[in-house]
């Protein structure tokens, strides 16, 4: 993962000449690593932040005369991409699932996201981690436009023996939830599962669909899943989502696919929601609880 954006990085500290410890040495250094992870998917937005942050680090530092910079730049980049990916609230599901656990109810969570980003296999991934924990889930198929959405769903469902509420195609997305998560109280299931439609991000009629869908399903988590390939769409469809429907946290996948990195390093930092997993085959155990420490040492690694 992150070959590009590391191969990037490994150049720019190896072409480090600063002469003099100054605001102004750190600009010019600054300027050439902004191109560097804009160059790599890094949001605008983003990678601005990275350098203004690490100008202020670096000025702030003591530095002994005569010693080598580069370690140092290296350890102040490394704290400033953890406080960029690292989220204002992180989010912990087993916890969650306890919680409503505790007051009879299932956590609901519902799955946002354009197609083809791997949002159904997402779900049974996520069911099987829930499974892995000795929780039950239930899915509500309520992408209820896309051709082969229902049946996709309830391959999954089969593969991993969890129960699929299903309708017709063409059917009010909101009354499949309605009815997954009635079932799931009656059943006494622990979590709700719900899939959604992806038709386009800007599609006013998805969008209205998705409204409708979260005040009826009441979700306690609405989870934006992307597809980290995408690099500056992914940001792009990310904060449109959250926007027009609110997010409370990411999934990213093909994370393993990545080679730049960009995705990953903005997503947090953007929509101030933390990524809970990273996807990183088409296994359903192929699904990672994402923690920033890791991928900045993919991203610093070999320096």
């Amino acid at each position: 993962m992150f070959n590009q954006l590391n191969r990037g990085l490994s150049n720019f500290f190896k072409k480090i000449t600063i002469k003099e410890f100054s605001p102004k040495s750190f600009r010019k250094l600054t300027i050439k690593l902004n191109d560097i992870l804009v160059q790599n998917d890094v949001a605008v937005k983003t990678a601005k932040a990275i350098c203004k942050k690490l100008e202020e680090k670096l000025i702030h530092t003591e530095h002994a005369r005569f010693s080598s910079l580069k370690p140092l730049i290296i350890s102040n980049l490394r704290d400033v991409l953890l406080e960029v990916m690292a989220p204002p609230e992180n989010i912990d599901i087993l916890r969650l699932v306890e919680e409503k656990k505790s007051k009879n109810k299932p956590l609901v969570i519902m799955f946002i996201g354009i197609n083809g980003v791997g949002k159904t296999l997402t779900i049974g991934k996520i069911g099987k981690f829930l499974q892995d924990h000795n929780y039950s889930s239930v899915f509500a198929a309520s992408d209820t436009f896309r051709a082969g959405s229902i049946q996709q769903l309830q391959k999954h469902g089969e593969k991993l023996g969890i129960r699929v509420i299903a309708q017709e195609y063409g059917s009010d997305a909101a009354a499949v939830a309605f009815d997954a998560i009635n079932h799931a109280e009656s059943k006494k299931i622990d979590v709700v599962l719900i899939d959604t439609a992806g038709r386009i991000e800007t599609n006013v009629n998805l969008m209205a669909e998705l409204e409708k869908l979260k005040r009826v399903a009441e979700p306690d988590l609405i989870v934006f899943v992307g597809d980290a390939l995408t690099g500056n769409s992914l940001v792009s469809q990310a904060t449109l989502f959250h926007e027009k429907i609110g997010i409370d946290a990411s999934i990213l996948n093909k994370m393993d696919a990545d080679v730049s990195g960009g995705a990953a390093v903005s997503i947090t930092n953007i929509t101030q929601k933390p990524i809970l997993f990273i996807g990183t085959g088409q296994k359903y155990k192929d699904i990672q609880s994402f923690h920033p420490e890791k991928i900045i040492d993919q991203i610093l690694s070999k320096k």
